[in-house]
């Protein structure tokens, strides 16, 4: 039988969060200071957030593109493994949303390196002709946009670069999508599933869902 790993315990959460990803003070304020605003405190783990920086390293990233930046949160994870000349475009629908992440970005001193474009990803992405010239893309936006984001991805992104889907496990159901689970429900797990089975089986890329978290797909651009 084949090894499945530890589970992740609190204390193992916490031994991780302690050793290789422990927030700044900054970004341990960031959630209550977007809840006052209004934003919603939904954001990526502080374990992912260093995840997605060592994936930048190792894809030696310099032009990253977010899709979905919430209030800055990851945001700021990602433009902090940027080198000095590096640039990171974030993709946020919401005016208030963009705002605040805007802010937050110059809260950081990032904002040399970040820019936040306000509107549908889609066209946004769409709009964006630079092909094969991103090194890194990180998705954590509308779960129902996800294969159409990424089909502009492979577009955009390097042979070499590194397509990430947030929410990969479907809050721990992604197994269960043939079953019906109730509408809502359902259909989260149905388009999470489709956008995990695109990643494993597009030729263009090799790919593994990492349990961290809700999950991360990661996917490799093929030469």
């Amino acid at each position: 039988m084949a090894m499945k790993g530890n589970p992740i315990t609190e204390q193992l959460f916490d031994y991780i969060v302690e050793n290789f990803s422990e927030e700044d003070d900054l970004l341990r304020s960031l959630p209550a200071d977007a809840a006052k605003q209004g934003v919603p405190m939904i954001h990526i783990s502080p374990e992912q957030g260093k995840f997605l920086q060592v994936l930048m390293k190792a894809a030696n990233a310099r032009r990253v593109i977010e899709v979905g930046s919430l209030f800055g949160y990851s945001t700021i994870w990602l433009a902090r493994a940027l080198p000095a000349d590096g640039k990171l475009i974030t993709l946020e629908l919401n005016p208030l949303h963009a705002q605040v992440t805007r802010r937050n970005v110059e809260r950081a001193g990032l904002a040399s390196k970040v820019e936040v474009r306000q509107g549908p990803a889609a066209e946004s992405l769409a709009q964006m002709t630079e092909k094969a010239s991103y090194d890194l893309a990180f998705i954590d936006a509308d779960k129902p946009g996800y294969i159409t984001y990424l089909d502009h991805l492979l577009r955009l992104v390097r042979p070499g670069g590194i397509i990430i889907g947030d929410n990969a496990s479907a809050a721990g159901n992604v197994w269960q999508w043939k079953n019906n689970l109730g509408a809502n429900a359902d259909e989260y797990i149905k388009v999470i599933h489709a956008f995990n089975h695109r990643m494993a089986t597009d030729p263009r890329l090799t790919s593994v869902l990492v349990p961290i978290s809700d999950g991360m797909c990661v996917g490799v651009v093929n030469p």
